[in-house]
């Protein structure tokens, strides 16, 4: 289906992309932009911010609509790319239904979209459908170690069961589906308030402020940067029908906690010392990807290294901070 057409009277593709206005919304806004998308966006600005698109409004190929994917959308697409969902703990927490229903109802609404006008679906899923692995490096065959009781399940469950979904609608009526699992993944346009790791460190260096590392910074998470990420989403939506997923999409290379605590204090050239708290609840000891099947069948890997992504995403969020001081 093309519904689209550019000046000149050529075809352009009509994407959709919910949770438009957040942080990987808003960059693959951008990437779908420039190959000659035309692009609507959907948000209910939950967790998306009006300023990660506010460059996108004078731009006739991108149009914004604040809806909430728990109810029903209308339009006729090429690609429907589904990234709605709170992801970062303080968020989801913070209204544990909402997140669970976001999950489950506004998976299904964009898969009967999907179902209706014969679109591709993109399916944004996570490594926390893992859970807190007993398994490590986690590839895709591994079913995971989820608590389904606990204050992090209305979102690892939540994904658990949007998985479901899709897969059944694939096996139901043949969709056209795409699914990648998300690792920790940082860069510009980030929430500076999100609760996220690089996020809290690099704020709080930023301000001279004490670190907070929760444990004893042990445990292990792999950083993707978030153009790597895009390009990963991108070539995941350019192969054939018969390759659905699930893929890993993330950065193999492996950093402890207090590691990436202390590189952040060094590229930003803070004093910051670092101080310790308890382990949140059901919080991961290690999470890293195997990233064999996207190599193989995306011919993708990271680029981006850790400091070099550190720097940039640092860069980003002292704008931020010097804006938000001037304001």
């Amino acid at each position: 289906m093309n519904t689209g057409a550019a000046r000149g009277g050529a075809a352009r593709r009509r994407a959709l992309v919910t949770g438009a206005a957040g942080f990987l919304g808003s960059n693959l806004s951008d990437a779908l932009l420039k190959l000659g998308c035309d692009v609507v966006g959907l948000d209910n600005y939950f967790t998306g911010r009006k300023e990660n698109v506010a460059h996108l409004l004078s731009d006739p190929h991108f149009e914004m609509v604040r809806h909430d994917v728990r109810q029903p959308y209308w339009g006729a697409f090429d690609e429907i790319y589904h990234l709605a969902c709170p992801a970062s703990p303080p968020f989801y927490q913070s209204n544990a239904i909402a997140t669970a229903k976001i999950s489950f109802l506004g998976t299904h609404n964009m898969l009967g979209l999907a179902k209706r006008t014969g679109a591709r679906l993109f399916h944004a899923s996570t490594s926390e459908v893992y859970g807190d692995p007993l398994e490590h490096p986690q590839p895709e065959t591994y079913w995971g170690h989820v608590n389904p009781i606990g204050v992090r399940s209305c979102y690892d469950e939540g994904k658990r069961i949007a998985e479901s979904l899709v897969f059944d609608y694939r096996r139901q009526h043949d969709l056209d589906v795409k699914v990648v699992r998300i690792f920790n993944t940082y860069g510009p346009r980030m929430n500076p308030v999100d609760g996220r790791v690089v996020s809290n460190f690099i704020v709080q260096a930023l301000r001279g402020e004490d670190i907070t590392i929760y444990g004893e910074g042990s445990q292990t998470r792999s950083f993707c940067y978030v153009d790597d990420l895009i390009d990963g989403f991108l070539r995941m939506m350019r192969t054939g029908h018969d390759f659905t997923g699930p893929v890993n999409l993330g950065n193999p290379g492996e950093f402890t906690i207090r590691q990436l605590a202390e590189m952040i204090i060094e590229v930003v050239g803070s004093k910051s010392k670092l101080i310790h708290q308890p382990l949140p609840e059901d919080d991961p000891r290690q999470r890293c990807p195997n990233i064999a099947l996207a190599r193989e069948k995306l011919g993708w890997e990271p680029k981006v290294g850790l400091r070099e992504g550190l720097v940039k995403t640092a860069a980003f969020f002292e704008q931020e901070l010097a804006f938000a001081t001037a304001s």
